[in-house]
């Protein structure tokens, strides 16, 4: 059961509810919005306050803009995109806090909808500062965060703002978000299967040693693989490899052999850039010749991995396998996304990366959770505690 009161908990009858989304959408060149999947994530409660006679005041940031006014960061085309998809209109005010925003905010009638201004165009909103939290909270009557994929941050909006209320709720995604990862850390369906890949070790190694004891098999893939074939000595050419984490991956690997399953073989290139690649070959075993990089997993990897996932009773994948930024890398990716999505074990997936492979290969409903979240996923997965949610009020 979900720890933290949750909007169904308060009375929001004819109150201004000012809910943390995250609306940090991609956006296409003309500045429109690329992915909708943040905006309808935020629907249900969203409707939900909508069909309880609440005005609804949004908040959210959008990319980087490091505490300055960045045109092309507004939240304008995300606020129309919103309309559209709602069938309604919506206002979008151009700050989130001072006394022009007050008096809209003032004079909301119920079932009205605000988008604030990028909260990051002001820097107190990243340094967590009360005062910037307090000037939030004073647009509205009740607090929601509903923005699970920014709450490993300490900001304003996710942090110090719930000081300003005599309850700090989740909305219905975070609620979503943390009761799915939640089971995975506290009673996964046996076997136990983490399929888990990416760049590098050290963004990786706290999901393993926190589920190591509570998985059955972690088979490991992606540029992170080259780290652990390093630690038994295997030659990895040109491959990425943290060199600082040898030491650790062998001691793991020394304690826990039985449970890590590396690649036997791997698809390797001499040259590899943004958009192109040199001569492509595949390797005869684990081994990766000098000149040469790993760029994927290859055919007996891939068909050993699909094997071992027969029979789990949950599947957690967390990263892509190889460099899917370019399709002929992006194969071992391809095929554990399909195997993963057509097992019937329950199939948890999170990070960004697995996000928009999920996404590309149009499998998402195949899974039973794909988290939209992704450093505030690899670190509730890690144990950590996360700032934003640990504020919302208990239950």
């Amino acid at each position: 059961m979900f720890q933290k009161l949750t909007i169904k908990d308060i009375d929001i009858k004819g109150k201004r509810v000012l809910i943390r989304v995250d609306y940090n959408t991609p956006l296409s060149p003309d500045g429109s919005v690329a992915d909708n999947r943040k905006i309808t994530e935020s629907l249900p409660t969203i409707n939900y306050c909508l069909d309880n006679g609440a005005s609804i005041i949004l908040m959210s940031h959008l990319g980087r803009p490091k505490g300055k006014v960045v045109e092309e960061m507004r939240l304008t085309m995300v606020g129309k995109r919103l309309e559209e998809i709602l069938g309604r209109g919506v206002i979008k005010l151009d700050d989130c806090i001072g006394s022009e925003v007050e008096g809209v905010t003032d004079n909301l009638k119920p079932c009205d909808i605000v988008l604030l201004e990028n909260l990051r165009f002001h820097p107190e909103e990243e340094k967590n500062y009360p005062e910037f939290a307090a000037k939030l909270a004073r647009l509205a009557d009740c607090y929601v965060n509903d923005g699970f994929s920014v709450s490993h941050h300490s900001h304003a909006s996710v942090n110090a703002i719930s000081g300003y209320f005599d309850v700090a709720v989740a909305g219905f995604l975070m609620e979503k978000e943390v009761e799915h990862l939640d089971k995975i850390l506290t009673n996964p369906a046996k076997p136990f299967v983490i399929a888990i890949g990416g760049a590098k070790v050290s963004t990786k190694i706290g999901i393993i040693e926190h589920l190591i004891k509570k998985a059955d098999l972690f088979l490991i893939g992606g540029g992170m693989s080259y780290t652990f074939q390093k630690a038994l000595g295997k030659t990895i050419g040109l491959s990425l490899v943290e060199e600082s984490f040898v030491p650790i991956v062998k001691k793991l690997l020394k304690e826990n052999m039985d449970k890590i399953v590396l690649p036997l073989d791997y698809k390797i290139t001499d040259m590899l850039s943004k958009t192109e690649c040199g001569d492509i070959k595949t390797t005869v075993d684990e081994n990766i010749p000098d000149g040469w990089m790993g760029v994927d997993i290859g055919p007996k990897t891939i068909e050993k991995f699909i094997n071992r996932l027969d029979g789990a009773g949950c599947i957690l994948w967390n990263g892509p396998f190889g460099v899917i930024e370019i399709p002929e890398f992006a194969v071992g990716t391809t095929k554990m996304a399909y195997a993963i999505s057509d097992s019937s074990a329950i199939t948890v997936a999170g990070g960004g990366e697995t996000d928009e492979s999920i996404d590309h290969l149009k499998i998402a409903h195949k899974f039973d959770h794909v988290s939209i979240a992704g450093g505030a996923c690899l670190e509730f997965l890690e144990g950590k505690e996360l700032p934003g949610l640990a504020v919302l009020t208990d239950r």
